[in-house]
């Protein structure tokens, strides 16, 4: 499938309308409060509904319960030994690079902005983190698993932002395009997937074929679970490379609501991170990992630090010798990373659980009134050229 501009023109003109249709029957009727607390106690796959339920959420909930019938099993348990093999790689690249990615789009951050609250500004960090650990567990897709009812909600979030900005005339859907639009969906997945897998290889993180495939697919089901045309979406990790760089190519520049979104990213981290020593990392880890051109954009300070990252797939590197050479210091190293990331997550939430409620308001902020790698080592797909040089 060869992406072109008029395929992601129609792309922003649609929506997800089976949620969009509950969203706009619940705010009809003034249900949304009891909808979200009813809601609350609805957190597995398998659980009953409450008898509350209005009859538009329960029947979108029991339509989408399930995943897609083509999903291949095996794909993804290799996807899920992948994540726990690389957990720590992948959350820092989800957290400075893919967010960042996210803010470096003006409209997409301005989206953001809209319910991103600015008095506890980990909200989205850990949304995104809770997110990906109930999509990596073993019980993912079974009775009892998390993930699905996640799903279920963040779709239903993303159309009660469209219905807010519609309904209070927030949004110019004719220079915009639809609010978290197809092509905005399809590009959020690209930057959960294929950015990811390129911020590794900036890291120097060596990844087998067969592990880069197997995470990509797991985020293209994501993508299906969410809403996304997967007639329209990436394929394989070729079509994801050309749609992600006409995608970033068409929409990426400065914003002011990308620099305060940035600015709350690296002052969550500093505050995450014992003392002060190490603040400067924050900042220069995200300009290493997207680049000197998106910082600028994004007002990532500078430091001394900047010349420093680039030693980490050196530092990098010597532990996956670790992990090659022992089976002991693999499980270590494995542990670590896992203890390492449920912290991280624990501390961007506090000890709670994201709930994905639907919000009845928006915010008026900002102006929006395996292993086998290094046999089979994975690299990049080529740019396609669409980017600017």
């Amino acid at each position: 499938m060869t992406v072109t501009p008029e395929a992601m023109d129609a792309l922003r003109l649609a929506g997800d309308p089976p949620a969009d249709d509950v969203v706009d029957a619940l705010f009809e009727r003034g249900d949304i409060g009891k909808f979200n607390t009813l809601m609350r106690w609805f957190a597995q796959s398998g659980q009953p509904l409450p008898d509350d339920v209005p009859e538009e959420a329960r029947d979108y909930l029991q339509a989408t319960a399930t995943p897609p019938d083509w999903v291949d099993w095996d794909q993804i348990e290799k996807a899920r030994l992948f994540f726990i093999r690389n957990n720590v790689h992948i959350s820092t690249a989800l957290s400075f690079a893919s967010m960042p990615a996210c803010y470096v789009v003006p409209h997409v951050a301005r989206l953001l902005s809209a319910t991103h609250s600015l008095d506890y500004p980990s909200r989205r960090m850990a949304e995104t983190g809770q997110f990906t650990l109930y999509l990596m567990r073993p019980d993912a897709f079974e009775a009892g698993g998390r993930f699905l009812p996640a799903a279920q909600k963040v779709r239903l979030l993303h159309a009660s932002i469209r219905h807010h900005l519609r309904r209070e005339n927030r949004w110019d859907e004719a220079a915009l395009g639809v609010p978290i639009c197809q092509e905005d969906m399809i590009g959020g997945q690209m930057m959960f997937s294929i950015q990811v897998l390129d911020a590794l290889h900036r890291m120097g993180i060596h990844i087998s074929n067969e592990g880069a495939e197997a995470y990509f697919y797991a985020w293209r089901l994501v993508g299906a679970i969410l809403g996304v045309d997967t007639h329209a979406a990436p394929a394989d990790l070729a079509e994801a490379r050309d749609f992600s760089d006409l995608y970033m190519a068409r929409h990426m520049g400065p914003s002011d609501d990308g620099i305060t979104l940035t600015r709350q990213l690296i002052d969550l981290y500093e505050q995450v991170v014992p003392g002060t020593l190490l603040d400067p990392v924050v900042p220069a880890l995200i300009r290493y990992l997207i680049g000197d051109t998106c910082a600028d954009w994004l007002q990532v300070p500078r430091s001394t630090w900047d010349k420093a990252i680039t030693l980490a797939p050196t530092l990098l590197g010597i532990f996956e010798r670790i992990e090659d050479s022992s089976p002991l210091g693999a499980w270590a190293l494995d542990r670590l990373g896992d203890l390492t990331t449920r912290f991280e997550l624990s501390s961007l939430t506090r000890g709670r659980v994201m709930q994905y409620a639907i919000p009845e308001h928006l915010h008026d902020e900002h102006g929006v009134t395996s292993t086998k790698h290094r046999t089979d080592p994975w690299s990049p797909p080529p740019l396609s050229n669409r980017l600017p040089a």
